[in-house]
């Protein structure tokens, strides 16, 4: 005899199979997570092209659509020494899909803008630390007639306020690199901000500017290629892709060692699977040999710090400019 099911049993059986279908397309979208990236991804650059990280998001770019075979599209939205783009960042879809790369500047800017529109440590996931490059000084050699750092401060000092430096906005590591730098050599050089480093450099090269204190990212070409001159690196250690620049150390500035970084964060809420991956696949793209010679011909280091330990950096540099804001009474101009 063929067994018949009992109502409460039937009614068991139903419920059971409505639950198995409703689970097919949670079960697919798990599967369409765990492929990212399956689509392009955007990455929010929040300077003008042409600046020190593009010099660093672009070869990332390149790399990453390489391996994947998705585009990772650069996205670069300017203004407000960052912040600007990084508020933009903040308020994108947390779908995996929208990344942001942002700067030391960013640890700055808490120091620096009573009212931004986001908060980098409560908004943002932190994913991984890209990239960590020494800051330059450099001069237009047509404008300013010295051949090294000391014959720099004592021109400088003899001309209070006659030489002045540009930077990528009021707040970001050019400028306060150049408050600290004129705080440690008592010199006075008045401040110039642009709308980005890419902008900057360009006055300089033009000589509407005379100096900058530059990530050694966006100078390295023009260095190399005369437009410009470098006469110092921060930090203790030449770099060796311009040995015959000497650090700071060196220069009689132990204390001066300021330092360029980049990295790559989410807007909050990204789904964890979506950031492992791309934590993963960004490693993999900084550490390819096109991604190295890159680096490496900016004197940049990978640092590798990904997830909570890029975090934790970051909470620490957001302290430390602290300190030297209040030190430098650094203010917008």
């Amino acid at each position: 005899m063929l067994y018949q099911p009992t109502r409460r049993e039937a009614l068991r059986l139903a419920a059971t199979g409505a639950a198995t279908a409703l689970a097919l397309p949670f079960s697919h979208l798990a599967q369409a997570q765990s492929g990212w990236p399956n689509k392009p991804v955007t990455m929010v650059v929040p300077f003008p092209a042409g600046g020190g990280t593009d010099a660093f998001a672009r070869p990332l770019s390149a790399q990453f659509s390489k391996l994947t075979g998705k585009q990772l599209i650069i996205d670069n939205r300017g203004g407000a020494g960052g912040t600007l783009g990084a508020g933009v960042a903040a308020k994108s879809a947390p779908d995996g899909y929208n990344l942001f790369m942002g700067a030391v500047h960013h640890a700055i800017a808490p120091s620096m803008y009573p009212k931004l529109d986001y908060d980098l440590e409560k908004d943002f996931v932190p994913l991984i630390l890209v990239a960590n490059v020494p800051q330059v000084v450099v001069i237009n050699p047509k404008r300013v007639p010295v051949n090294n750092i000391k014959e720099f401060i004592a021109y400088t000092r003899q001309n209070p306020g006659k030489l002045n430096y540009g930077s990528a906005g009021g707040g970001t590591s050019h400028h306060l690199a150049g408050e600290l730098f004129k705080q440690q050599t008592g010199t006075f050089i008045t401040h110039i901000p642009y709308r980005g480093a890419g902008p900057a450099l360009q006055g300089l090269i033009a000589g509407d500017v005379d100096m900058m204190f530059d990530g050694l990212g966006s100078s390295a070409a023009h260095i190399s290629g005369g437009r410009i001159k470098a006469l110092m690196m921060s930090g203790n250690k030449r770099i060796a892709a311009f040995p015959d620049v000497p650090s700071a150390t060196e220069s009689g500035l132990p204390d001066y060692t300021v330092t360029t970084w980049y990295g790559v964060w989410a807007p909050k809420g990204t789904p964890a699977d979506a950031q492992a991956r791309a934590i993963e696949e960004i490693r993999k793209a900084c550490t390819t040999d096109e991604a190295k010679q890159a680096w490496a011909r900016q004197g940049a280091e990978f640092s590798n710090l990904a997830g909570a330990q890029f975090g934790s950096f970051v909470s620490a540099q957001i302290k430390q400019w602290a300190g030297v804001v209040k030190t430098s009474g650094a203010k917008l101009d």
